[in-house]
């Protein structure tokens, strides 16, 4: 069954500069680059949720898990901590319509 990982943050204030430049040009090519497929991404402008959402998928709950105990995904996210803080990511199972 496709998985699903969902992640949430808000970006740190005072540096949204730096955080859209990276997210851009590092971060998001990354995630693809260690083999998830990005699905949707979303910004809260109303309300108390997190600031961004952002989803990618795999086909199995395995090779999702491979990319979060990898190397390359540690560095990864520990580059996106210097832009964000109230990080929370999980995994589930993909479904159709909005998942948080």
């Amino acid at each position: 069954m496709t998985a699903k990982l969902i992640m949430t943050w808000d970006i740190v204030p005072e540096r949204e500069r730096e955080y859209f430049e990276f997210v851009i040009r590092e971060f998001l090519p990354g995630v693809q680059k260690l083999g998830l497929e990005l699905t949707d991404a979303w910004a809260t402008v109303y309300g108390e949720q997190p600031q961004i959402q952002v989803g990618a998928v795999s086909d199995t709950l395995g090779e999702v898990n491979k990319v979060l105990t990898s190397a390359e995904w540690d560095e990864l996210k520990d580059k996106l901590m210097e832009y964000v803080i109230n990080y929370h990511q999980k995994v589930v199972n993909l479904r159709k319509g909005f998942q948080f």
